[in-house]
């Protein structure tokens, strides 16, 4: 029977989850010890998923040459997405640094299996659960590398299609995300993009309705 946890115990959980943050600059060259690896790849399997499917797959991305293919591809896709922007923002965008890619020694692209499991308990009516579940997992890598005092940082900014042709992907197994894994010099108090002013974090009372949904 699990245990019950003690206030102590329930605070660190917290402290951990307020203090994760998408890591993108000062990363250490220091390698991640196999058994800190290991228990936040572990961490990670025990994501809760759709009819227990554990749909993911971990690839860890140690060759340079690897990480620099995906770093072209990310800076492909960098220009078109600063294109998106216009004025400012576009100058504002292109001084932002997005990714650690050749900054850490590990990389880590988590994927979906979408056929694992066959006809999935939960999947019948909703078939994106898989791929839910393996952001759950992602989620759960994240806490348990701060909790290692190792960071993350997520990569979103590149083509899946690129992923899966550098990885030599199944048809049927999806990108889902490109980590950037490694230790840091520190880690912020806030998130980077609410700090550089990109954007602001709102308040949960403006998240949260009752019954339906309530128009602004």
């Amino acid at each position: 029977m699990s245990k019950t946890f003690s206030d102590s115990e329930r605070d660190n959980f917290y402290r951990v989850l307020y203090s994760r943050r998408d890591v993108r600059r000062g990363f250490l060259q220091n390698k991640i010890p196999d058994a800190v690896l290991t228990r936040i790849l572990n961490a990670a399997h025990h994501a809760p998923s759709v009819g227990l499917s554990q749909p993911w797959n971990f690839i860890l991305v140690k060759e340079p040459e690897m990480r620099q293919q995906v770093y072209n591809a990310f800076s492909v896709a960098n220009e078109e997405a600063r294109q998106m922007f216009e004025g400012k923002r576009r100058e504002q965008y292109a001084n932002l640094k997005l990714e650690g890619i050749l900054d850490t020694p590990l990389n880590i692209l988590v994927t979906c299996d979408r056929t694992r499991g066959g006809v999935v308990l939960g999947k019948t009516h909703q078939p994106e659960m898989d791929m839910f579940s393996t952001v759950c997992a992602v989620q759960n890598l994240w806490l348990a590398a701060r909790a290692e005092n190792v960071g993350v940082g997520w990569v979103s900014i590149v083509r899946p299609a690129a992923l899966t042709q550098m990885f030599n992907l199944p048809e049927h197994v999806k990108p889902i995300a490109y980590l950037c894994v490694g230790y840091v010099e520190q880690f912020a108090d806030k998130p980077e993009l609410a700090t550089c002013g990109w954007e602001t974090q709102l308040g949960l009372e403006d998240m949260v309705f009752e019954n339906t949904w309530q128009a602004d």
